[in-house]
Formats: C-alpha cells, sequence, structure tokens
C-alpha cells in the first residue's frame, strides 16, 4: 500500500505546471535553464544581424556572411537582373511585337537622315541603301536651300497657329467634357455620353472630311437651308480665311472624345471621403471641384501639356492634304505637307529630309524646355530631374 500523501490528481496537475512553465518532465529541465537558452538564442540573433550588418565580426564568418549576401540580395528587395528577366518573361513576350513596331517604324529610319548631307539620287542603284552609299555628300547645302526658302517659313508660320490655336480651343474641351461626365450620377446616361463622344475617333479623316463639307459646304445643309430662305453664298469649306479655324473644329470633334479617357482615370483615382468631407465643411460644388479634382488632374494636364507642345510642328498631315486642293497651299501648306510635296511628288529626297530633320530636332527642344517648365512649376513631367 501506497503511503504517498500527495494525491495522483495533484502530482499530474503540478507536472503540468512546470512544463507550461518551461521544464521538460522527461528531462527535469528547468523553466530558468529553458529562459537562459531563449536568452542566449536571442543574443545570438542579435550578434548575427550586427554582423550582417558590419561584415564578419568576432567569431561570426557564418553569421556575416549570412548578413553580407541579404545586404546584396533580396533581403534588400534588389533582385537579379537573369531572376527577373525569368520572373517577367511572359510580359517581355507580349511587348516583343511592339518593340518591333518601334524598331521598324521609328528607330531604322532615323539612319535615313544622312542622306539630308547628300544629293541623294535614288537611280544609282535599284537598292536603294547601295544608293544612299554612292550618292556624293555636300554637307549643310541642303540646310541653305531650306531655309533660304521662304515657302519653307510659311509653312513653319501656318504650322505654328493651327499649333496655338488647338492649343487654346481644343486642349481645355477634352478636360472640361472629363469634369461634366464625372460630375453625372446615373451610370448608364455616363456610359451612353461616353459612347456617343468615343464614336468619332474612330471615323477616319476622309468620313470627317466628307460630314463637314456636307453641313458647311457650299452643296451642304447649312448653305441650302439658306438658300430657301433667300440667302447664297455659304461656303465655309473653301474659305481660306477661316480655314484655320475649321481645321480646329474638325480636331474637336473627332478627337476630344477620345482625350477624355486619361482624365477620367485620374478621376476614378481620387477617393470620395476627400468630397464627403469637403462637402461636411461647407465646400460648394465650385469648391469641391477646385480644391480636389483639378489638384487631382493637375499631374495628368502637365504630362499631356508637355507632349502636346512636342507635338507641335504635327498638326494633321492626312486632314490638311484632303483640303489643300479647296482652300490652296496658302492656308493650309504646314510643316508636314511641305515635306510631303517636295520629298515625294517632286523626289527631291535630300531637301525634305533636311526640312523633316529640322522638324524633329525643334520638335526635340520644344519638349525639353516644355519639361523643365513642368519641373519648375513642381510637377514631374515625361521624366523626373
Amino acid at each position: 500500500m501506497s503511503h504517498s500523501t500527495v494525491p495522483r490528481g495533484r502530482a499530474q496537475a503540478k507536472t503540468n505546471a512546470k512544463a507550461k512553465d518551461g521544464a521538460d518532465p522527461s528531462t527535469g529541465a528547468s523553466g530558468a535553464e529553458s529562459e537562459t537558452s531563449a536568452k542566449s538564442s536571442s543574443a545570438g540573433f542579435g550578434r548575427l544581424g550586427r554582423s550582417g550588418k558590419q561584415g564578419s565580426g568576432r567569431g561570426g564568418g557564418s553569421g556575416g556572411s549570412l548578413g553580407k549576401s541579404g545586404k546584396s540580395g533580396g533581403l534588400s528587395g534588389k533582385v537579379s537582373l537573369r531572376i527577373r528577366l525569368r520572373r517577367d518573361r511572359t510580359l517581355i513576350l507580349m511587348t516583343v511585337p511592339a518593340i518591333l513596331l518601334i524598331l521598324v517604324f521609328n528607330y531604322i529610319p532615323v539612319f535615313g537622315n544622312v542622306v539630308a548631307f547628300q544629293d541623294y539620287d535614288p537611280y544609282l542603284s535599284d537598292n536603294g541603301f547601295v544608293a544612299m552609299l554612292q550618292s556624293p555628300w555636300v554637307g549643310f547645302e541642303q540646310f541653305d536651300r531650306v531655309f533660304a526658302d521662304s515657302e519653307f517659313w510659311h509653312a513653319v508660320q501656318n504650322t505654328f497657329v493651327l499649333f496655338f490655336l488647338q492649343l487654346v480651343l481644343f486642349f481645355p474641351i477634352p478636360i472640361l467634357l472629363a469634369l461634366l461626365i464625372n460630375s453625372v450620377l446615373r451610370p448608364r446616361v455616363r456610359a451612353m455620353a461616353q459612347a456617343i463622344m468615343y464614336l468619332p475617333h474612330f471615323f477616319s479623316w476622309v468620313l470627317v472630311v466628307t460630314v463637314f463639307q456636307q453641313i458647311f459646304g457650299g452643296a451642304g445643309v447649312i448653305a441650302q437651308t439658306l438658300a430657301d430662305h433667300g440667302s447664297t453664298g455659304f461656303d465655309l469649306m473653301t474659305d481660306p480665311e477661316s480655314f484655320k479655324y475649321l481645321v480646329t473644329l474638325q480636331s474637336v470633334w473627332k478627337d476630344a472624345g477620345w482625350g477624355i479617357i486619361v482624365f477620367l482615370a485620374a478621376l476614378s483615382s481620387v477617393s470620395n471621403d476627400l468630397y464627403e468631407a469637403a462637402a461636411m465643411d461647407g465646400a460648394n460644388r465650385w469648391r469641391r471641384m477646385w480644391h480636389i479634382t483639378l489638384p487631382a488632374l493637375r499631374p495628368v494636364i502637365a504630362l499631356l501639356l508637355v507632349l502636346r507642345v512636342g507635338d507641335a510642328l504635327t498638326v494633321g498631315f492626312e486632314q490638311l492634304l484632303l483640303q489643300r486642293q479647296a482652300v490652296g497651299p496658302d492656308a493650309s501648306e504646314v510643316l508636314d505637307t511641305y515635306v510631303w510635296w517636295n520629298g515625294i511628288r517632286n523626289q527631291d529626297f535630300s531637301y525634305a529630309a533636311a526640312a523633316g530633320l529640322i522638324k524633329g530636332i525643334v520638335g526635340l527642344t520644344l519638349v525639353l524646355v516644355a519639361n523643365k517648365v513642368a519641373h519648375l512649376m513642381g510637377e514631374q513631367g515625361v521624366y523626373k530631374k
């Protein structure tokens, strides 16, 4: 018979309590020993972290090497180029067709600008590249011809006039339309308005000019209506004086709806909590738009404005070429049509290449200047400082 004074259930409870406090019932290790080992382990990890930061220290060779690898590897967030290429191979393959298109149609033709310094004759060889190598060099003679041509300066004047008109009359319209659509509460009405505004963007310039001819031409709807009421002589499509405004109106009708996509995307990132907080503070609709909506659009406006300034010398080649015969070259001649007329129609390739190279250099200069102005205004622009 057992004479133990401690009941069996109470002994088991004490054993469980010791195990809970850190002692091992099987080995009899005390909780103090477990606490000591935990502290030493924590100290070891601390030394490992310090050695990883400072390199291999006293007796911490492995920890130091781990710290160094962590500093130069994945612990700092840096991934090697090989790993990134393997990770993003699907996205890279998706961009290959676009890269090839840019190379073929944008970068490879840049080498053709060498003919601007030659008296290029395409009939020297059946191969255009060989003809380029065999053409005589004339230096800056073609550029002297361009600068001495009064028609070139007239084309430059028309180009800048159309650019400023489109910048003042066309550029703000997509912003206003985006604000108007964003204020519409009913999703169905908003979707219908967007579809109606987007639709003209998918029309070709031939169709756009035809539509305007049927409305503003001598035999158009307006002219026929006025003729029925005893008035005659209305033909806006053949009036050289109002042609620049007509071209701007055509651009607005065709591309204004498409231009609001970027601004609507920027507006979608604005939290509704800002509008609710402003409304609770007593701000009316105009105050909310001025202090919340427009600041959200400011970076996008700056970016698109820089890009638009860089595209200042390209104001619509096909649009103006289609209407050149109706209003004459004095009203419709711009740099693009000037280069096409001299290079393709007159086959003066070196002269046209010189004029096109001048246009490209001026466009690049405008981009750099506009981007610098954006930086001075506190915006990022096309690229960072």
